[in-house]
């Protein structure tokens, strides 16, 4: 880490530490110029690279994390008000790895707890997303954690979702998860003919 990358990483942390009194940074309203790629990085299984090694100190991933934006081209970046800098990201920035299942059927509630201790209740404003994965055929789902960031569901989580997986009544049939009221159908549409 050079002496520039230490100065900026001072910098965040003590804009952080005076954002979490007030609440989460409003990375969404910030506009500051583009400053390039760093090395940052965010790995499938849900570690933080910074120039190809790992980040092992938790607080620190937290810190950044809660500056992280995707924006709308689809790129991910850290988000300061004096600064913006990629972060690639290999699958989602997020994994959810605890839930929590309150009720059952359609008045069944689901709260997520992310890697990086996000708590997220999936409903409509957080919902569950289910993609194809091409490789095994299966189905990847994703939740809504803030902004256009999502969070990977475990593959433990994925089977006890699975395990909860009804028929949508008005929807065609469709299996899937209910959450706070709204149904998260499992995969995309069926083509039409």
């Amino acid at each position: 880490m050079t002496a520039q990358d230490t100065t900026r990483i001072s910098g965040l942390e003590a804009l952080l530490k005076e954002a979490s009194q007030r609440g989460r940074p409003p990375v969404e309203r910030w506009n500051p110029p583009y400053c390039g790629d760093v090395g940052m990085a965010i790995r499938a299984d849900g570690t933080w690279l910074y120039q190809g090694s790992p980040i092992g100190r938790m607080p620190l991933v937290k810190l950044f994390a809660s500056v992280l934006r995707r924006d709308e081209d689809g790129r991910h970046y850290l988000v300061t008000p004096a600064e913006k800098v990629d972060v690639h990201v290999a699958d989602a920035p997020f994994l959810a790895v605890e839930m929590q299942v309150d009720g059952a059927g359609r008045s069944q509630s689901l709260v997520f707890r992310t890697n990086v201790d996000d708590i997220v209740a999936c409903g409509p404003e957080h919902p569950l997303r289910f993609e194809p994965e091409p490789v095994s055929g299966g189905l990847k789902p994703y939740l809504l954690v803030r902004g256009r960031l999502e969070a990977l569901v475990t593959r433990a989580l994925y089977y006890d979702l699975m395990e909860m997986a009804a028929a949508g009544g008005g929807e065609s049939g469709r299996y899937g998860i209910w959450s706070g009221g709204a149904f998260f159908p499992l995969g995309p549409p069926p083509a039409s003919p």
